[in-house]
C-alpha cells in the first residue's frame, strides 16, 4: 500500500503518528511565518536541520496549498516540545508534542511550541513554570542582587523557561489559526528532571480541569569545563574568539541565554588564556581567530568523557601594521543600547567591552556613550583612558550625540572630550536641537569631532563617485555636515565603512573637491549597524607611540587611512609628502606629475565567498575586501582617485603580502589625492596646490554642495526649536554664501 506523502513525511521527520484535524491555514502568512522561524533559529545558535529545512522548501514550492501548507506543520512539529489549543472562548489547554525533551547541563536548547488559534486571540503567549525561576541561572550578570530562598525551592527551580520574543519574532501572537513560537529552556542541572509547564494568553484564559499544564520530563546531558590555552602571535597568553558546533550546527555556548561577558547576539565567543568552555560529549568543529589581521582557523574536536584535556590554540597573523607604525582604533562601539540587552544592568560593564576589543585585537577603543542608558552609562566617562586598558589595548569612554534633540540632524561622534554635559544641562532634553552649537561646544575644550555612520539620509542611486544626484537629507548621517563644514574648525571628519559606500564617500568627495580639508574614519557602530564584531571598520593611525590622545588627534590630521582590516594601503606617499608625517600638504610651483608610492597588501581566500555573489551595495557588509575581488582572480584592485575620478589603477596579489606599489600623476591644478581599494580600503588625502591655488576641482561640486544645503534646510528646520532657529538660518545662510563664492572661484569642467 502506498502512503500519502504527508504520512511518509511525517514518519520520517519523527512526527506524532496521529494527525489531527487542522482549521483552515493560508499559506502565505504561513510561510513568511516559517521563514522568520528559521532566521530566529539561526540567529539563536540551532538552525533546523537541512533535512527539515529542505521539507520546509519543498512544500513551499507546490502548487496545491493545502497540501503546502500540512507538509510545512509536518516538517516542523517533530521539533514541537507544547502544543497549545486556545478554544473560541480563549480558553488555552496544552498537551506534550512529539520533540525529544533532551537538555544540556548549563546550557540552552530550543524547542517549538505550536500554537492552535482557534479565537485568533493576538495577545502574548506567556509561560510560567514553578521549576523556573533567576536562581536557576548560575551565570547570571555579577550587578544582579541575590534572592534568599530555601534550599528545597532552590533545587526546584533547575530550568528557565521563556518565550522568545525579540526580532525576527514578534511580540505576540499573530492571530493566525496555526503558528509556532520558540522555546527556551535552559538546565542548571544534569540527569532526570522534571518541569511543570503552563501557558496562558492572559489572566483568566487557562482551561478547567488542569488542562492549561503539563508535566515533561526532561533527560539532561552532563557537560564538563574544558580549559582553553589560547597564544597569541607571539607565543604569549592571549585573548581569542571561539566558535563551538556540534555536528547538528548547533552553537554552544548556546546565544539565546547568554549573559555578560558573553552577548547573546554573537555567535561566537572571547576566551583568555586558562578560561573555559562547557561541552557535552560529541563531535565539534572549533573555529577561532584574533580579528581581521590573523588568519581564521578551523578544527574538528571529539569530546569524550576523559579527551580533552585541554584545548589548545595558536593565533597567526597575515599582517602586523603596527610594526609599520600604523595603529588600528574603532572610533564608534557603545555598551549599551540596539541590541545589549537592559537587565539585569542597563547595558554592559567595562570589562565586558575590554574583551570585545582585546578579541578583535584593536589598539584603540572608544566606548561612546549616548541617548540609551546615558544616565547609568555615563559613570564610566572620566576624560581619562579606562583603567582596564593595557599595553597596545586601549579602551576610553567618550560621547555620540544620538538620542538628543539634535539627533535629527545628524548623530556626532565626540573624541577626547574633558566634559560630557553640555554647559547648563542636567538633562540630555536640554541640549541644542541642532549640530552646530554641540560641535561648537566639544571644539571648546580641544575635542575632535565627526559624523557617524554617515550614509545615513544620503542615498543615491548610482554607483559612482561622485555623483549628482541629490540625496533626501532626511536621516541620522552627515546631513547637517554640508552646513557645519563651511564653519571654519568644527568638523573634522566623516565616518565610514558602516554605512552603503556610495552614500558615504559621495558627499566627502563633493566637500573635498571645493577646497575643504575633512578627513574620514573607519567605524562598526556596534552592537547597532553591525553587531557581528567590533572593528569591521576601523581606522590606522600613523604614531610614533601610541597612545588614545595620539590617535585621536591622527584622526583630526587625517594621518589614518580607513579599513575593513582586510586590506591595507600603508605609507601613502605623494612627492615626497607622506601620510602620517605632519602636514599632508604638497606645493607644486607649477603643473606637472607627481610620483605617488604605497605599501599595500590584502588578504582574500583563493576562492570566492559565494554570500557575494549577486550583493547588492547598499547590502551588508558594505565594506568588505571580497567585494573588492577582481572576477576570476585572487586580485584587487589599488586605484590612484585625483579629485574624485579614477586616475590610475594595478591589481594587487591578496595574498597577504606586503607590496611597494607605484603610481604617477599629472596635475594639472590643484587637487586631493588618495588610494582606495574599493569597498575595503580608503587613505586619506594628500592636498597638492599648484601655483598657490586653493584646490576648486568642480563647479559641478560647488553647485551640488549649495543646493545640498537647501535641501537639508528643508528637513531639518521643522525639527529645530523656535528659540534657536534663527541662528540655525543664519548658520545655514552663512553656508549658502560660502558656497556661491566655490562656485564663482571653480572652473567649468
Amino acid at each position: 500500500m502506498r502512503l500519502p506523502t504527508i504520512t511518509v513525511l511525517m514518519l520520517a521527520l519523527g512526527a506524532p503518528g496521529w494527525i489531527q484535524a487542522q482549521p483552515e491555514v493560508a499559506l502565505q502568512p504561513l510561510a513568511q511565518q516559517t521563514r522568520r522561524l528559521e532566521q530566529a533559529l539561526i540567529y539563536l545558535g540551532q538552525p533546523l536541520s537541512p533535512k527539515v529545512s529542505q521539507a520546509i522548501s519543498g512544500a513551499i514550492g507546490l502548487e496545491d496549498e493545502r497540501a503546502a501548507v500540512q507538509q510545512i506543520q509536518a516538517a516542523l512539529d517533530g521539533l514541537v516540545l507544547v502544543e497549545v489549543e486556545i478554544n473560541p472562548e480563549s480558553r488555552v489547554k496544552l498537551r506534550q508534542g512529539a520533540a525529544q525533551p533532551a537538555l544540556v547541563e548549563h546550557g540552552t536548547r530550543l524547542f517549538l511550541v505550536k500554537v492552535l488559534n482557534q479565537a485568533g486571540v493576538t495577545a502574548p503567549l506567556r509561560v510560567l513554570s514553578p521549576n523556573s525561576g533567576p536562581t536557576s541561572l548560575r551565570s547570571r550578570g555579577e550587578h544582579e542582587p541575590a534572592m534568599e530562598l530555601g534550599d528545597s525551592e532552590v533545587r526546584e527551580r533547575w530550568a528557565d523557561l521563556s518565550i522568545y520574543r525579540d526580532p525576527p519574532m514578534a511580540e505576540r501572537l499573530s492571530g493566525l489559526p496555526v503558528e509556532y513560537e520558540i522555546l527556551q529552556v535552559f538546565s542548571r542541572d544534569r540527569g532526570q528532571r522534571s518541569a511543570k509547564i503552563a501557558m496562558d494568553v492572559g489572566q483568566g484564559t487557562q482551561d478547567i480541569g488542569f488542562r492549561n499544564d503539563i508535566l515533561v520530563l526532561f533527560d539532561i546531558a552532563p557537560t564538563r569545563s574544558i580549559p582553553l590555552r589560547v597564544r597569541d602571535e607571539n607565543g604569549e597568553a592571549g585573548v581569542a574568539s571561539f566558535l563551538f558546533k556540534d555536528r547538528q550546527g548547533r552553537v554552544y555556548p548556546n546565544p539565546s541565554k547568554r549573559l555578560e561577558p558573553d552577548f547573546p547576539f554573537q555567535q561566537h565567543v572571547y576566551r583568555f588564556d586558562s578560561e573555559e568552555i562547557r561541552l557535552p560529549d560529541g563531535y565539534y568543529t572549533v573555529e577561532y581567530g584574533g580579528g581581521p589581521e590573523f588568519h581564521s582557523r578551523t578544527r574538528e574536536l571529539p569530546v569524550t568523557p576523559t579527551e580533552p584535556a585541554e584545548i589548545d590554540v595558536q593565533l597567526q597573523r597575515w599582517i602586523d601594521p603596527s610594526s609599520y607604525g600604523w595603529w588600528s582604533g574603532d572610533h564608534h562601539v557603545h555598551a549599551s543600547g540596539c541590541a545589549h540587552y537592559k537587565n539585569p544592568t542597563e547595558g554592559v560593564g567595562p570589562m565586558a567591552m575590554l574583551r570585545q576589543i582585546l578579541g578583535e585585537n584593536l589598539n584603540i577603543g572608544a566606548v561612546l556613550t549616548w541617548g540609551p542608558s546615558w544616565y547609568f552609562q555615563k559613570q564610566f566617562f572620566s576624560s581619562l583612558d579606562h583603567p582596564l586598558s593595557r599595553e597596545r589595548r586601549v579602551m576610553h569612554y567618550d560621547v555620540e550625540v544620538s538620542g538628543f534633540p539634535s539627533s535629527h540632524a545628524g548623530h556626532l561622534v565626540l573624541l577626547g572630550l574633558t566634559e560630557d554635559d553640555y554647559p547648563g544641562t542636567s538633562r540630555i532634553e536640554e541640549w541644542p536641537s541642532w549640530d552646530l552649537p554641540v560641535l561648537q561646544w566639544a571644539k571648546s575644550q580641544g575635542a575632535v569631532t565627526g559624523f557617524s555612520h554617515s550614509g545615513w539620509g544620503l542615498q543615491v542611486s548610482a554607483e559612482e563617485l561622485p555623483t549628482y544626484e541629490m540625496p533626501g537629507f532626511d536621516g541620522i548621517g552627515a546631513n547637517e555636515y554640508i552646513v557645519d563644514v563651511t564653519h571654519p574648525g568644527v568638523i573634522d571628519f566623516v565616518s565610514a565603512v558602516d554605512t552603503p559606500y556610495f552614500w558615504e564617500m559621495n558627499i566627502w568627495y563633493h566637500a573635498l573637491n571645493v577646497g575643504f580639508r575633512t578627513r574620514i574614519s573607519g567605524e562598526t557602530d556596534f552592537p547597532c549597524i553591525y553587531q557581528e564584531r567590533v572593528g569591521l571598520g576601523r581606522s590606522y593611525v600613523k604614531l610614533d607611540e601610541l597612545s588614545y590622545a595620539g590617535w585621536v588627534e591622527g584622526i583630526r590630521r587625517g594621518a589614518a587611512y580607513v579599513s575593513d582590516g582586510k586590506s591595507h594601503l600603508m605609507d601613502f606617499e605623494v612627492d615626497g609628502v607622506t601620510l602620517g608625517s605632519g602636514d599632508p600638504s604638497l606645493e607644486l610651483e607649477e603643473a606637472g606629475e607627481v610620483a605617488v608610492r604605497v605599501k599595500a597588501s590584502a588578504m582574500l581566500p583563493r576562492h570566492p565567498d559565494p554570500r557575494f555573489a549577486g550583493l547588492r551595495s547598499d547590502e551588508k557588509p558594505y565594506w568588505d575586501v571580497e567585494r573588492a575581488r577582481i572576477p576570476g582572480t585572487r586580485d584587487v584592485s589599488v586605484e590612484l582617485v585625483v579629485n574624485g575620478r579614477v586616475a590610475a589603477s594595478k591589481p594587487l596579489r591578496a595574498d597577504g603580502q606586503v607590496q611597494e606599489m607605484e603610481f604617477s600623476a599629472d596635475l594639472r591644478r590643484s587637487s586631493w589625492i588618495a588610494l582606495r581599494i574599493p569597498m575595503s580600503s580608503h587613505t586619506n588625502p594628500v592636498f597638492a596646490t599648484v601655483g598657490g591655488k586653493p584646490i576648486r576641482a568642480s563647479r559641478r561640486s560647488a553647485e551640488w554642495c549649495l543646493a545640498a544645503v537647501d535641501q537639508c534646510w528643508s528637513q531639518k528646520a521643522p525639527l529645530i526649536r523656535e528659540a534657536e532657529r534663527q541662528a540655525a538660518r543664519d548658520a545655514y545662510d552663512h553656508a549658502r554664501s560660502v558656497y556661491r563664492r566655490l562656485i564663482a572661484e571653480s572652473p567649468v569642467l
